[in-house]
């Protein structure tokens, strides 16, 4: 097949695991044989931007034209056989269905958070869950609360373009790939049509390498930030250090606006030590190298990649019982839920979690037979392939959610279209 990825790279300044996503399969899919371009932008290159143009900005995030103009013209002189969209803010906006649109193409778009009922994308505000504007016409709580960048001035372009670009989305896109049933059922109670909407969870690369013996470490990884779990995380971890500990260290490793609260706080303690942001070797070979690795989210993660490549590198984790987590962990077979921010209780799963090597290890195993069987590349590979098939079967005259087409069928279907004719950062 032939693709034509659409992407908003977010900022490097900062780990993103959806940015992460996207290469990923990117590269999966080239090393099939299929052929994958890319149109992207990224926020990186708004610093190098005028003052006017950086004033406008905000502006092009309910709408570029540009991008309209752009985008429909490379469709119609490359013919795609189908267009995957994930992330759209700031630089693209949904001008990009427009163009799909003009050009005849499918287009199928990842929902790697809930930007589609929630301007922030995070149902998450104040340190706890929010889902005020979910089945809401208008965002007008967004923009009241303030809930992008805690800036009621930041969130007006995106509660905007939520509110007139929301028929647009809906209509105009054959899949939406839902990387969690949690979060395909909240977008559907929401209003979003049930027949455009599958489950399609994130794949990961085989790291090459499992833990062997019982771990050295407790691990977070990710951005250091309050609806992360990080503060909530310490507070378990000091109540259980004033009990004498659990036998080994607590390593964070990210960055993000808690990095000055979370080194003052590791500094000078045997218990705790914060690693700064690493790269995706070290992440992995740290990750092999735990008794767990701790996910305390208070939002409702739609996926959950770490605990995912937890699981690859054969380790347990404790995650917070809500979301995404609660399909990838199974309760004392690959890991431990907690209470959802609760600290007593994630202290509790964290002191069983390194009470018994043996019973670590038995659940270290099962996690990785869990990746093997549901979130590897093979699998994902084979996803994707289906799920494409069925968005240009769609395209082409059948009902959504129409049987998968063959690649013989797809090539000819490529042949006569030529002839005739993108959590918030």
């Amino acid at each position: 097949m032939r693709v034509l990825v659409v992407h908003n790279r977010y900022s490097s300044a900062q780990p993103s695991g959806e940015n992460r996503v996207v290469d990923e399969e990117v590269g999966l899919l080239r090393a099939a044989g299929h052929r994958v371009d890319l149109f992207e932008r990224r926020s990186d290159d708004i610093a190098a931007r005028s003052l006017l143009g950086k004033v406008a900005v905000p502006l092009l995030v309910p709408w570029n034209p540009a991008v309209r103009t752009e985008l429909a013209a490379r469709l119609r002189a490359e013919r795609p056989d189908v267009v995957h969209v994930h992330n759209v803010f700031p630089l693209l906006s949904p001008a990009v269905v427009a163009a799909c649109a003009d050009a005849d193409v499918p287009l199928v778009a990842t929902l790697h958070n809930y930007a589609q009922v929630c301007p922030p994308g995070t149902l998450h505000r104040d340190g706890r869950p929010c889902t005020e504007c979910v089945g809401s016409t208008v965002s007008l709580p967004a923009v009241r609360h303030g809930c992008y960048r805690d800036s009621r001035l930041a969130t007006v372009p995106l509660a905007v373009s939520l509110t007139v670009n929301r028929r647009r989305w809906w209509t105009g896109v054959e899949r939406f790939f839902c990387i969690s049933a949690a979060q395909r059922e909240l977008l559907v109670r929401s209003g979003m049509p049930a027949e455009r909407l599958t489950v399609k969870p994130n794949f990961v690369p085989d790291p090459g390498t499992v833990r062997e013996g019982a771990g050295e470490h407790l691990l977070f990884l990710g951005r250091l930030s309050e609806a992360k779990g990080v503060r909530l995380l310490m507070t378990a971890w000091d109540g259980l250090a004033a009990e004498g500990g659990v036998g080994v260290p607590l390593v964070l490793a990210g960055s993000g606006p808690m990095e000055q609260e979370v080194t003052a706080w590791a500094a000078g303690r045997d218990d705790v030590r914060y690693a700064g942001l690493m790269d995706p070797a070290e992440c992995r070979r740290a990750a092999a190298r735990s008794v767990a690795v701790v996910a305390p989210s208070l939002a409702r993660e739609t996926f959950g990649l770490v605990v995912a490549e937890a699981m690859a590198a054969g380790v347990p984790s404790v995650a917070a019982g809500h979301g995404g987590y609660v399909e990838l962990v199974e309760e004392g077979v690959t890991g431990l839920l907690h209470e959802p921010g609760d600290a007593a209780s994630l202290a509790s799963c964290l002191r069983r979690i390194t009470a018994g090597p043996e019973r670590n290890q038995e659940m270290g195993r099962a996690a990785r037979s869990r990746y093997e069987q549901g979130f590897s590349p093979a699998v994902g590979l084979a996803r994707l392939e289906e799920e494409y098939r069925t968005a240009i079967a769609g395209r082409s005259g059948g009902a959504h959610g129409a049987p998968s087409v063959g690649n013989d069928e797809v090539g000819s279907r490529r042949v006569t279209r030529a002839s005739g004719n993108g959590g918030r950062r």
